[in-house]
């Protein structure tokens, strides 16, 4: 008989669904430019319900928050260089552009503050889930451990959520801020694993099958950061003022590989739902093969259509999905005893 209760596992489930609205959130300001919509952290305009007209803004608020940023900067570049990044140190420290303020936008604000709501829901969830087992499953040992670790993880996230806005979204530190959130969705579907009989079934695959979803799972990942720093060269481009015609010849290897790999990842799932459907029938790797050719698809339209907000924030929501039942599936796959 499974220990938990329905109304606990139902809660896990709503808490990745948060997570995963973070992370589209967290795309949908980027995409927008609206990060810095908020110039501190963790209110807005040093208010809690942020301003929505230019008259409510504190006055001088450009000055202010700009020395705050700098003394935010500073001691997150001294904590940096204690792991051996020095360089990187010391260009964000001497980087006049991270104390530019933006004016203010009514639109850009609202956005950035509906995102830190998401991540207000996501990790007060994750809060819940840990008291919840504290009280009630304290007994389970890895179930305590594991959302222990995811709560500090996205505590620490919410920190350096802080830390993007004060470098003025330096483009390393948003893919990083990306690594962290991928690394708690993995968490938190590990949690899922433990309590849920349906995620506590494994999938029993022949070795071919199973070396298939461990290629898909590594190339996935891969090519998802692979897409941050083609999405962080775009940005640069952009700033450069280079047209979208000539985005292509622009962007580098990291492009190539990224949109070679795609291919890649599509043949290995055909081949992968190809053997499925004549032995296995899982619903899961068919789900895998659907979403991962709507992601391919939003990728070849973000490189010839001009609507590069909406599909880049269609393709990374793929992505991740993609990324999630991958996860999953790399937690309940076994070999096969036939």
């Amino acid at each position: 008989m499974n220990p938990f209760s329905r109304r606990f596992i139902r809660f896990n489930w709503w808490a990745l669904v948060f997570i995963f609205l973070v992370v589209i959130a967290g795309s949908f300001v980027r995409t927008t430019g609206s990060g810095m919509g908020c110039p501190d952290w963790p209110k807005c305009f040093d208010q809690w319900v942020p301003p929505t007209d230019s008259s409510q803004i504190p006055p001088n608020y450009k000055e202010r928050f700009s020395q705050k940023r700098a003394e935010k900067v500073e001691k997150f570049g001294d904590i940096i260089s204690l792991f051996g990044m020095s360089n990187v140190a010391k260009q964000l420290k001497s980087d006049p552009n991270l104390l530019k303020e933006e004016d203010f936008n009514v639109c850009k604000t609202w956005t950035e503050y509906i995102n830190r709501l998401f991540g207000f829901l996501a990790g007060n969830s994750l809060l819940i889930i840990f008291f919840w087992i504290t009280i009630y499953y304290r007994k389970n040992k890895r179930l305590f451990l594991v959302s222990f670790v995811n709560l500090v993880l996205i505590a620490f996230q919410a920190w350096f959520g802080s830390i993007v806005v004060a470098s003025n979204l330096v483009p390393w530190t948003i893919t990083l801020h990306l690594f962290f959130a991928l690394v708690i969705i993995g968490l938190q579907l590990y949690i899922i694993r433990l309590v849920s009989p349906s995620q506590k079934q494994n999938i029993h695959l022949s070795k071919e099958l199973y070396i298939l979803v461990w290629l898909c799972f590594i190339i996935t990942s891969v090519q998802m950061f692979l897409g941050t720093q083609v999405r962080e060269s775009i940005d640069a481009l952009t700033r450069l003022g280079i047209s979208r015609e000539q985005w292509t010849e622009s962007l580098g290897l990291p492009f190539f590989i990224h949109r070679s790999f795609s291919w890649l990842v599509l043949g290995l799932l055909a081949y992968m739902a190809y053997k499925n459907e004549r032995d296995s029938k899982y619903k899961i790797i068919r789900w895998l093969f659907i979403i991962l050719a709507i992601e391919l698809l939003s990728g070849v339209l973000l490189a010839h259509i001009d609507m590069i907000g909406l599909i880049q924030n269609a393709h990374l929501l793929f992505a991740t999905i993609l990324f999630g039942i991958l996860f999953m599936m790399v937690y309940r796959i076994r070999l096969s005893s036939q």
